[in-house]
């Protein structure tokens, strides 16, 4: 079945009462450091953190009775086995679900609370898939691609009716895009109605999917890198999906990790919102000055998926801090005699730093056996601030070396 404007309304009709119709609210604060007046689409609110629900549950509905007793089966990073799992439960059919390595612990122990079996395949998606067809073969049961089938895609592409009916004037969504079902579906739904509507799709430099796509013509296999946005590694764009897509979308950027780890920071931080890497992307594009022709506009930004792993999450935002100037290092050298860490902590605090950790270093600190460099890191309040500091530490007399 072709992907259509009627079949994405046919599947809208399909999941109502099964799938949450999620809030798209206006954020100032993200407003107030893009220079756009930015709307979220909180699809990470779904019941199992992500937009996959959609497709998933609009795939299952559609299949044959014999099928359902079967069972179905898909090769998946963690979102769409999620989706998979939890309204197979709601529907009573067996989900099998076989993930690659990296898939992220918490979505691997979430999908088996809900019920499905859960197999560690594979270094990636393309051997993840491999083994799940021969489950296909051997068993009988029926694949569901997470990206490219049909009824996935027309799922996802109520998403995007959802956005027309709730910001009634918007100028332009941006748009996640690995395999490129999500973006295909919304992009379909939202050109169908609203042609001036510009759809802009988002991936990571460490992705790269659909750009390679464009260039080739066709879906080609990328290389896996590591990426916080795990959910955009899926090695290729599918092909139903690319074939909607480069008809519909107006735009692809690729944006750096460091992008996606500080949007990550301003969602929890601003939006009080914990989501993944894929679903920080479009931000992070804004953040990084890659969609500039959107200043003014009315913008939403597809927020997609909620499960990041916690301890992932944690050294994100550390990271995020850093490249904020609110944590920072410094290697300062000090006497070693009594009066030296205090002189060091007065110059500190009257500088509006404090510390949160110390470590004295003297194996590696030069020839001078009277003095101590002390490795500080501290809470500052921006780059600036840790200028000032760096002023204010030499006029007191102190040495600063490389951290």
């Amino acid at each position: 079945m072709p992907v259509t404007l009627a079949a994405i309304r046919s599947a809208r009709r399909r999941i109502a009462g099964g799938v949450i119709v999620t809030p798209c609210t206006e954020s100032i604060p993200l407003s107030e450091i893009t220079g756009a007046r930015i709307y979220c689409k909180r699809d990470y609110l779904q019941r199992t953190g992500s937009f996959k629900e959609r497709g998933a549950r609009n795939a299952l509905l559609r299949l044959t009775a014999a099928q359902r007793r079967r069972g179905v089966i898909a090769a998946s990073a963690g979102n769409h086995a999620l989706g998979l799992a939890y309204h197979g439960r709601l529907l009573g059919l067996p989900v099998t679900v076989v993930m690659p390595d990296y898939a992220p612990l918490i979505k691997v122990s979430t999908c088996r609370r809900l019920g499905a079996t859960v197999l560690i395949r594979g270094r990636d998606f393309t051997e993840a898939r491999a083994h799940a067809d021969a489950l296909v073969a051997s068993a009988g049961l029926t694949y569901i691609h997470g990206f490219d089938a049909p009824d996935i895609i027309a799922g996802q592409g109520t998403l995007g009716l959802e956005i027309l009916e709730q910001v009634r004037d918007v100028d332009a969504i941006v748009c996640p895009v690995g395999g490129g079902g999500l973006l295909a579906g919304v992009a379909l739904a939202v050109k169908s109605v609203r042609p001036r509507v510009q759809v802009i799709g988002v991936e990571s430099v460490a992705t790269g999917n659909f750009s390679a796509a464009l260039r080739a013509g066709k879906p080609v296999t990328m290389p896996r890198r590591p990426t916080l946005a795990d959910g955009l590694a899926t090695l290729t764009v599918g092909a139903n999906a690319f074939a909607l897509a480069r008809r519909h979308v107006d735009q692809v950027v690729k944006v750096s990790e460091d992008w996606i780890a500080l949007a990550i920071l301003r969602l929890v931080e601003l939006e009080k919102s914990v989501v993944e890497g894929a679903a920080a992307t479009p931000l992070a594009a804004l953040l990084a000055g890659l969609l500039p022709k959107l200043a003014g506009q009315k913008v939403v930004l597809v927020t997609c998926g909620g499960n990041i792993d916690p301890a992932i999450l944690s050294r994100v935002i550390e990271k995020g801090l850093v490249r904020d100037g609110r944590v920072t290092r410094l290697r300062i050298t000090i006497s070693d005699r009594p009066g030296g860490l205090a002189a060091l902590a007065r110059v500190i605090a009257e500088s509006g730093a404090s510390f949160r950790d110390i470590e004295h270093d003297r194996a590696f600190n030069g020839p001078d056996i009277h003095a101590v460099d002390a490795v500080c890191t501290l809470e500052t309040r921006d780059h600036g601030h840790i200028r000032d500091l760096r002023r204010a530490l030499r006029k007191n007399g102190f040495t600063l070396g490389p951290a």
